[in-house]
């Protein structure tokens, strides 16, 4: 059993190697309408400033692009290969400065404190070596009244038990799950 949670970190966790090209591939196409769910949900304005923890193959950063045009997206995520495929996939964004795509851990954000509207992971929390020190710091660079979406899909592995919970934790105010198709969603505020 132990090899099969490695292989799926491996694909689907921390992408690396041919596994990890292959787990982006899939993620691009199942994630999309999940990501596409999660950020309806957190009303992303058009000269909002947001982050992704977690950005795997970059379609969030994509379909978040198309509604910050006044704005700006940056995400951090801590697979190489995941990188290179949102990078690649967003080009153009890069080149324009658009968007702010880094190698890094949630737990130590490369980003000066307050500077999100909004922020969001999705099925990513559960693969977080900390993730009470990761909402901490997601916390530390929202904005006050700044709203996170921690996103669930279906085959994420992670329960809805305690994540709200988690997120009050962290210091985050109107902590609550909404189920949707096919997921779940906690939403939080900064006060």
């Amino acid at each position: 059993m132990l090899w099969v949670r490695k292989l799926l970190m491996r694909m689907f966790g921390r992408p690396k190697g041919v596994l990890g090209r292959l787990g982006g591939a899939i993620m691009a196409r199942v994630n999309r309408d999940a990501a596409g769910q999660i950020i309806e949900m957190l009303d992303v304005r058009p000269d909002d400033k947001v982050l992704e923890v977690g950005f795997g193959p970059g379609v969030a950063i994509q379909l978040l692009l198309h509604r910050v045009p006044d704005g700006s997206v940056a995400g951090i995520d801590y697979s190489q290969e995941m990188v290179r495929q949102a990078a690649a996939r967003n080009a153009a964004a890069l080149r324009n400065r658009k968007v702010d795509l880094r190698y890094g851990s949630v737990e130590r954000l490369p980003f000066a404190e307050g500077t999100f509207d909004k922020a969001l992971a999705i099925n990513s929390m559960q693969a977080w070596p900390d993730a009470r020190a990761g909402l901490l710091e997601i916390q530390r660079v929202l904005k006050h009244g700044g709203n996170v979406a921690l996103g669930f899909t279906v085959n994420s592995g992670q329960p809805k038990e305690g994540v709200a919970e988690s997120l009050t934790a962290a210091g985050f105010a109107q902590a609550r799950i909404v189920d949707m198709s096919k997921l779940f969603c906690a939403i939080a505020t900064k006060p």
